[in-house]
């Protein structure tokens, strides 16, 4: 049995990727167009946090977007860089940049990786290793398998859900 991922498995974008790790739901219903984000408080403060936290990195060097698929909060001649508002996602933030990491180097582009987490003041460096490389293209596979499905997951009710910009989608009427 072949184990290389499809080319067309990998192409998808760090947020979807991202989503993987936080709610099936989330990522089934992002990727039909069904998007929250732009009503959603906690979005916004991670926006102005990133575009405000980094004010000394030229412009340049900000939100550089690579094949309209990933879009990497800074690089630098080493480094990318992702920018989060908080913590409370770690291994969804890990994933997405060893995604962004991943992809890059399929680019023939290696580059280290750092998490920001600038209300922190705190960094996280995330190396792309081997076993990195089968946790994305494991990812890849479930992503594709989830966008697959013919309706959403079920619901499942998390601890992050109420500051989640689907919340009301989800669970209106409930509480």
């Amino acid at each position: 049995m072949d184990d290389r991922l499809p080319d067309r498995l990998l192409k998808t974008t760090g947020l979807r990727v991202n989503y993987l790790y936080i709610c099936h739901r989330k990522l089934w219903l992002f990727d039909r167009g069904i998007t929250m984000e732009q009503e959603s408080d906690w979005v916004l403060q991670g926006k102005l946090l990133g575009q405000h936290s980094y004010s000394s990195i030229p412009e340049e060097h900000k939100e550089v977007a690579i094949d309209n698929l990933i879009n990497i909060d800074i690089v630098d001649s080493d480094h990318i860089g992702e920018v989060k508002y908080s913590n409370r996602m770690p291994e969804a933030d890990r994933i997405q940049l060893l995604y962004y990491l991943y992809y890059l180097k399929k680019l023939g582009i290696e580059k280290k990786g750092t998490i920001n987490y600038p209300k922190q003041r705190r960094k996280e460096e995330v190396p792309l290793t081997e076993e990195g490389e089968r946790e994305v293209e494991l990812a890849l596979r479930k992503v594709a398998e989830i966008l697959a499905l013919p309706k959403p997951p079920s619901l499942e009710r998390k601890r992050i859900c109420p500051k989640c910009a689907y919340y009301e989608f989800c669970f209106g009427g409930e509480d």
